[in-house]
């Protein structure tokens, strides 16, 4: 039966037809649909994990077992599951494995354009790379086949385009592999050095098994066009560019296992044209990997390694004719970025503003606290990073009379990673304040659960870990609650715990405004005869009031009735 599907849903159930037993990842844009759509299907037990790296180590563990097993991340959080990644591709598998990792060319939802190809290389696993929903379903089943006959954990690569574009899917049943026994093997799987060394040759042998799979795999093909002065050799969301602008007019190569790369099959794909063009988004896996088996090809000079491609882009590039739709009659207003109306963020990055403190933050949605007009952070690296920057920066300013500083960090994000960074400030004892933004979700990725929520990837009722008694046993002896709609609340207790003379805890709880549970008040009102004028209200930048013939305007299909512009107005203006 044919379906139109996501790149996304394509491969959840690309695991379900192939029999995957079990499902652990950890919920990042374009990724989080894979996990999301697996969980719909009984047969498979899917979870949200803490974070990546115990994702990746849980979906080991269903293999070692004897079972097909799945692991999904953002390219960012192949980062965080390194560790496990490089030793698994020593120990091979039981049972077949696929490791998930979604690209975010141009950065929609990221913090940087990471090529997740890199990490393939480096730990000498197949990666495969499909290029819309159809691909994306049958590459899933074909990457288990490889996994157990290489003896190896198979990376898929999507990117934001494919994962997120429909196209239509053959859909096929569920077709369960036999269960490989687990058999006690110490020197397969216990990786101290005298076992690692003696494996380490058995990975370079399945490279060069898999360099040779890669010459005749159905994974990668070729594509006649009449015209041989170009050859275009490409693979992923570049394909479709490629296909939109030259239809069939050039070869091409089209590589679907972008790890290892064919040899044979690119020399003799360049010796039948003139001039071999690479056409890849990001860095130059595929051109440095022609030049150094002596094939002369262009390809960074020509399109460049950043941001996403088109298919204008790559006619433009190629010398064709762009074609340009027809412009519209009246330009768009811009739309950028901003919390949510009654986001419970809103009132604790409004104190630290006006308190003028130093705010490292974090990765989520509470990230927008960055942008105008609160203007509320100074620092956002990665994941944790916030809670474990301010021990660094507060143990080098110790004494100082001025230093106001917290961290801001989500409680998903907290689980994560914050919470080792907690453990440090307490361990090395910094004056340090976290601040806990404890939306009670995942915000930023589309509300999944978390283990501070209660209930799991399927939506049953779980335990649910207790955040207070949690930074308590860490050694947090000052643990504060707070709710973020009563300012005068967060500004007593932030002056508070900024002036107490040891580490300490905030959390700031309120439900994020967009849950379906949440039940709102209902809009304020503005009354204009009392409105000055003055933009207080202004400050806390909440979409749902605008300043009309300079007095203050509520729009009532945005406001929440949160009432944190209530109490900033002076006059009485706002309120019910």
């Amino acid at each position: 039966m044919k379906k139109l599907m996501l790149g996304n849903e394509a491969v959840a159930r690309g695991l379900y037809e192939a029999g995957c037993s079990f499902v652990s990842s950890y919920p990042g844009t374009p990724s989080t649909e894979i996990s999301e759509a697996a969980a719909k299907y009984p047969e498979i037990y899917a979870e949200w994990a803490p974070n990546e790296k115990v994702a990746m180590e849980a979906a080991f563990g269903a293999s070692f077992a004897g079972k097909r097993s799945f692991c999904g991340m953002k390219h960012v959080g192949m980062n965080v599951a390194a560790d496990p990644l490089f030793t698994i591709g020593y120990t091979g598998v039981n049972g077949g494995m696929i490791i998930g990792v979604a690209d975010d060319p141009g950065m929609h939802s990221s913090q940087n354009e990471q090529d997740s190809r890199h990490y393939a290389i480096a730990a000498k696993i197949p990666m495969i790379e499909p290029s819309d929903s159809e691909e994306a379903l049958e590459f899933t089943k074909l990457a288990y086949e490889i996994s157990e006959e290489f003896d190896t954990p198979v990376i898929m690569k999507m990117v934001t385009r494919v994962a997120h574009s429909q196209s239509l899917v053959e859909t096929a049943d569920r077709v369960m592999p036999s269960v490989k026994p687990y058999e006690k093997n110490i020197q397969k799987y216990v990786m101290m050095p005298g076992n690692a060394i003696k494996r380490h040759p058995m990975v370079e042998a399945r490279t060069k098994a898999l360099t040779e799979y890669a010459e005749v795999s159905p994974l990668n093909r070729v594509e006649g066009g009449k015209d041989t002065s170009i050859g275009i050799i490409t693979s992923s969301t570049s394909y479709q560019y490629v296909k939109e602008a030259a239809g069939d007019k050039y070869p091409v190569l089209k590589l679907g296992l972008v790890n290892p790369l064919p040899v044979d099959m690119i020399r003799k794909f360049a010796a039948a044209v003139e001039k071999v063009i690479v056409v890849e988004e990001l860095d130059s896996i595929i051109e440095t990997h022609c030049k150094n088996i002596g094939v002369d090809v262009q390809g960074k000079e020509l399109f460049g390694c950043c941001g996403e491609f088109s298919q204008n882009y790559i006619a433009q590039k190629l010398g064709m004719v762009v074609e340009e739709g027809p412009a519209l009659d009246e330009n768009i207003p811009v739309r950028p970025p901003i919390m949510c109306a009654g986001c419970p963020h809103r009132g604790i990055f409004y104190t630290l503003k006006k308190n003028k403190v130093t705010v490292f933050g974090d990765i989520g949605c509470y990230t927008l606290g960055a942008v105008a007009p609160l203007n509320a952070i100074d620092y956002s690296i990665c994941m944790g990073a916030s809670v474990s920057g301010i021990h660094g920066f507060n143990k080098v300013n110790e004494g100082a009379s001025d230093n106001k500083t917290v961290a801001v960090i989500g409680d998903s994000t907290f689980i994560h990673s914050g919470v080792t960074g907690l453990i440090n400030i307490a361990y090395n004892e910094s004056n340090s304040t976290v601040i806990i933004l404890d939306n009670s979700i995942t915000g930023m990725t589309g509300h999944q659960q978390n283990p501070t929520t209660g209930f799991n990837l399927k939506g049953d009722p779980c335990t649910k870990i207790d955040l207070e008694t949690l930074c308590r046993a860490v050694g947090i002896n000052r643990v504060r609650v707070v709710d973020p709609y009563n300012l005068k609340e967060c500004d007593d207790v932030l002056k508070e715990e900024l002036e107490a003379a040891e580490p300490s805890v905030i959390i700031s709880r309120r439900p994020c405004a967009l849950l379906k549970y949440v039940k709102h008040p209902g809009p304020i009102s503005s009354d204009k005869d009392k409105c000055v004028g003055c933009k207080a209200c202004m400050q806390i930048g909440c979409p749902a009031i605008s300043i009309v013939d300079k007095k203050a305007v509520i729009d009532n299909t945005l406001c929440t009735g949160c009432g944190v512009c209530e109490q900033m107005c002076k006059v009485g203006a706002l309120g019910k």
